[in-house]
């Protein structure tokens, strides 16, 4: 079946989108090297955010929360610069409230456009493989549980996707809430630690 013209042109954007996001990730994380950000109590970032009060933390979950709907770089990047601008704590509390109002935003879009808005956000192949599951409400109860608490599931996706099922916005808060915090939490602090090990010791 033909997609319609709006859909190949919204994933097109998205696409585009997302690849000059990655290219900005790069220069980023080049830079955050070079400025010597792992190293010491001087992190430039860090004290450009806190200069700027609490709109620091407000501009960080707006950019989470749209990094959620429409991303423009990796989440799990976004993470750890949480992690590491505010520290652990502060850090998840601010990523999970960004995390939490896109994949909320996320459900309700899907709920109100269906599945012709739901469909730009990934190729016809992912869209078909995850689709089918909406003929089958319990398992895919546990499909939403398991992509929540295990890497390698388009989350951000599912969520539109349980927007297209008969799920009341209660039953998939309730699995959200349940499932996301631990795994996000540690998922986070092994990736920061693991790209700090890797700047520290890089041979350049």
């Amino acid at each position: 079946m033909k997609e319609a013209p709006s859909v190949v042109w919204n994933r097109r954007a998205i696409q585009i989108i997302s690849v000059i996001g990655v290219g900005l990730t790069i220069w980023l994380a080049y830079w955050v090297y070079k400025s010597g950000f792992f190293e010491g109590d001087a992190l430039p970032f860090q004290h450009l955010l806190m200069r700027l009060g609490i709109y620091g933390p407000l501009l960080f979950i707006a950019i989470q929360v749209i990094q959620v709907i429409y991303p423009v770089i990796p989440g799990g990047i976004t993470c750890v610069v949480g992690h590491v601008v505010f520290g652990p704590w502060y850090g998840f509390l601010f990523n999970f409230i960004g995390i939490t109002i896109g994949s909320v935003i996320n459900f309700h879009l899907a709920r109100n456009f269906g599945k012709t808005f739901v469909q730009a956000f990934v190729n016809e192949q992912t869209y078909d493989k995850y689709i089918t599951w909406l003929d089958k409400k319990n398992r895919f109860t546990k499909l939403l549980a398991t992509a929540f608490i295990l890497p390698g599931f388009p989350d951000d996706f599912l969520c539109m996707v349980a927007g297209l099922t008969e799920m009341s916005f209660k039953r998939f808060m309730v699995i959200f809430m349940v499932s996301k915090p631990v795994t996000l939490y540690v998922y986070t602090v092994a990736m920061a630690e693991g790209i700090r090990y890797i700047f520290l010791h890089l041979p350049f």
